[in-house]
C-alpha cells in the first residue's frame, strides 16, 4: 500500500529535504519528472505536437517552465504562458524563470494564450499547486476554461490546477473550476486529493515522482503514524488474499446471515447472501422480518426464521431493505448485542441515524468487527448535515463517523473511504461508475460479511471487499465499453472476475 500525505505532512517532509540540498534540486528534479512524462504522453500522439507550459506565480509554474525548456533541448516546439506577465518574487520559481528564459524558452503573457491553444498543443499545467486556498479566478479560471474546450491533453504538475490536495474536491465547490488532466505528476508522494471524490474526473492516470526522497518519505510515514493513509490497492490485495488451503471444508471458511428483506424489498436481503457467497463464505443463510426469503436461483442459499438467533453464525450483515419498522428495530438491536462480526447497512443506518442510543447494546470490546456502510446521504444523516459537506472532505467525514460510533466505516463513493475507530485511514484505489444502480450495495455488504466470517478485522474486510467490487464495476466497463446498465444481480460473476485477476 502506498502512502498518501496530507498537506501538513508533505510540507514538513519537504521542508526537511529542502534544508538539507542545494538551492533549486527538487526543483530541477520535479522538472525532469513533468519532461518524462509529457515526452511519454506525445509518443502516443500524433508526431510534431508542441507544448505549451502554463506558468502560475508558485513552484508549480517553475516546475512547469523548467520541463518545457528541457523538453525544447530535446527537440520539441515548446512554448509558455505565464499566469502573471511578470517573473515572480526572489526565490526558486524566480530563479526556474531566468533559468527557462537562458534557455531559449519564450515565456508569453496572459494575453498570448488563445494563440497558443489555436496549434493544439500539449498542455503542462503548472498553474497552482497543493497550496491554492480559494477558487480559481480570473485569468486562470479562462486558462483552465480555455482548455478544456480545446479538449488538450494535459500534465498536471503536482495536482490539476483547482483541486484541492487533501479532499479531492474542487476549491470552491461545485461553482468553482479545476483543470482536467490527462496525467497527473505528483511530487514526492501521493496524495488523498488525487484518490478521492470529484477529482478522479479530473487526475487522469497519475504518477508519483519521489523526487529521490523515498528513504526519507518511507521514514517520515512510519513515525507520523495514523495522519498518514494507505492507497488500497492490486499490491495491498495480493498481500490480503491467501489462497485456499487444500484441507479445507465449508466450515473453514464461516456463516454469514444476510439479515434484511422486508416486504417489498425481499432482493436486498438476498443480493447481500449472494455478495457473501461470491466471496466465498462456507454457509449463508438468509432472514427477513417478514418472513424466509428463498431465492429460486441460489438454492444454497438457506433460510433463517423471523427472529433468528443472531450470535449462531459468524458475521452477520443487516439492514439491506430491513425497513425501519418496530419490529426492524428490534431485530437490529438484538444483532448489535448478539453478532461476532457485524456489517450495518442502508436501513440499519437509517435506523442508527434515528436513534443512536441503540448502540448501547454493542459490546465496546470489538469496534474493528463492526463495519457501517454508508453512502454519502446516509453518512450525512448519521453526522447530522448535508451529503454537499460529507462530499466536499470525504476523508474526514468517515474519519468522524469512525470516531462518534467507534466502529470501522467505510464511505462508498468515487474513492471509497475507510477508517477505524483510532484514526486509521485508507483509500480504496478501484471503482467504477456502473455500480451506481440499485443493489449494488448490497453485494457490497455481504462480501464484508463474508470476510469478517473469514477472520479478517474489518478495515482489512472492508477495504478488501470494496477493492473486489470497484474492480467487478471496472471489469463490466471494461467488457461492455461503457458503464451503462450493470444490475446488482450480476454483479457477483463479475466479483468472481475481479477474484480471478488476484489470481492470475
Amino acid at each position: 500500500m502506498s502512502a498518501l500525505f496530507p498537506t501538513d505532512s508533505l510540507r514538513r517532509l519537504e521542508a526537511a529535504a529542502l534544508a538539507g540540498l542545494p538551492p533549486g534540486t527538487l526543483m530541477a528534479r520535479a522538472a525532469e519528472a513533468v519532461a518524462a512524462a509529457t515526452a511519454r504522453l506525445a509518443r502516443t500522439l500524433a508526431p510534431g505536437r508542441p507544448v505549451l507550459a502554463l506558468a502560475g506565480p508558485g513552484n508549480n509554474g517553475g516546475d512547469a517552465l523548467l520541463a518545457a525548456a528541457l523538453l525544447r533541448e530535446r527537440g520539441y516546439a515548446c512554448s509558455a504562458v505565464a499566469l502573471r506577465g511578470t517573473p515572480p518574487s526572489p526565490g526558486d520559481a524566480a530563479g526556474a524563470w531566468r533559468s527557462a528564459q537562458a534557455a531559449g524558452l519564450r515565456i508569453e503573457p496572459p494575453g498570448a494564450l488563445d494563440a497558443r491553444l489555436a496549434v493544439a498543443p500539449i498542455v503542462i499545467d503548472g498553474l497552482f499547486g497543493i497550496g491554492l486556498d480559494r477558487p480559481l479566478a480570473g485569468d486562470a479560471r479562462r486558462f483552465c476554461e480555455a482548455v478544456a474546450q480545446a479538449a488538450l491533453p494535459v500534465v498536471a504538475v503536482d495536482l490539476p490546477s483547482g483541486i484541492d490536495a487533501d479532499t479531492g474536491a474542487i476549491v470552491g465547490g461545485p461553482a468553482g473550476c479545476a483543470m482536467r488532466a490527462t496525467r497527473t505528476v505528483t511530487m514526492i508522494a501521493d496524495k488523498p486529493g488525487l484518490r478521492t471524490g470529484t477529482a478522479l474526473d479530473h487526475v487522469g492516470t497519475v504518477e508519483v515522482a519521489a523526487l529521490g526522497l523515498e528513504a526519507a518519505r518511507e521514514t517520515f510515514a512510519r513515525e507520523a503514524g495514523n495522519a498518514i493513509g494507505r492507497l488500497f490497492d492490486a499490491g495491498s490485495v495480493a498481500a490480503t488474499l491467501a489462497p485456499r488451503p487444500r484441507d479445507s471444508n465449508k466450515g473453514s471458511f464461516g456463516s454469514v446471515l444476510a439479515y434484511g428483506g422486508a416486504r417489498g424489498m425481499r432482493g436486498a436481503a438476498l443480493l447481500a447472501a449472494r455478495g457473501a457467497q461470491a466471496l466465498g463464505a462456507g454457509k449463508v443463510f438468509v432472514g427477513s422480518p417478514d418472513g424466509e426469503p428463498f431465492d429460486p436461483g441460489q438454492p444454497q442459499l438457506m433460510t433463517a426464521p423471523a427472529e433468528p438467533d443472531f450470535g449462531a453464525c459468524d458475521a452477520v450483515a443487516i439492514g439491506c431493505g430491513l425497513g425501519r419498522s418496530e419490529p426492524a428495530r428490534r431485530r437490529l438491536a438484538a444483532a448489535l448485542a448478539a453478532a461476532p462480526a457485524l456489517v450495518i447497512d442502508a436501513d440499519a443506518l437509517n435506523l442508527v441515524a434515528a436513534d443512536p442510543s441503540l448502540l448501547a447494546a454493542r459490546p465496546v470490546a470489538a469496534p474493528t468487527r463492526c463495519v457501517m456502510t454508508p453512502h454519502p446521504l446516509e453518512a450525512a444523516r448519521l453526522l447530522g448535515c448535508e451529503a454537499a459537506q460529507v462530499q466536499a472532505d470525504r476523508r474526514a467525514a468517515a474519519a468522524a463517523l469512525a470516531q462518534r460510533y467507534r466502529m470501522v466505516v467505510l464511505l462508498k463513493g468515487a474513492g471509497s473511504v475507510v477508517a477505524d475507530p483510532d484514526g486509521a485511514w485508507w483509500i480504496v484505489g478501484a471503482g467504477s461508475p456502473a455500480l451506481a444502480s440499485a443493489g449494488t450495495g448490497d453485494v457490497l455488504a455481504g462480501m464484508i460479511a463474508a470476510l469478517l466470517a473469514r477472520g479478517h478485522d474489518g478495515p482489512r474486510a472492508a477495504c478488501l471487499a470494496a477493492w473486489l467490487h470497484g474492480r467487478a464495476g471496472m471489469h463490466f466497463e471494461s467488457a461492455r465499453g461503457h458503464a451503462e446498465g450493470l444490475s446488482a444481480a450480476e454483479l457477483p460473476q463479475w466479483v468472481r472476475e475481479a477474484l480471478r485477476e488476484t489470481a492470475a
